[in-house]
């Protein structure tokens, strides 16, 4: 599988470390209560189809990457910056 991050390019997804579904960007206020802190550290789907994901990029340039892509082809539809992402 190959990813293009948005300052180095295409490389290798060995250059790359998975951190998982992109939903960390998306973290519930401090005061939001403990069951939705429970739901965000322990609740998670596991898609077939497409799948938003935060890559870091270890082997590069220490970016963090949300990788759009499609868990059943590996097919890599999209990337960007994940400061640049939204949920």
């Amino acid at each position: 599988m190959r990813i293009t991050c948005p300052h180095c390019g295409e490389r290798d997804h060995r250059e790359f470390y998975y951190k998982g579904h992109a939903l960390a960007l998306d973290r519930p206020a401090a005061d939001a209560g403990e069951a939705a802190w429970d739901d965000y550290v322990h609740l998670r789907e596991n898609p077939a189809g497409v799948t938003r994901d935060l890559w870091y990029h270890e082997g590069g340039c220490g970016a963090w990457v949300v990788v759009t892509r499609s868990t059943l082809t590996h097919e890599v539809l999209g990337t960007e910056p994940a400061s640049e992402a939204r949920a």
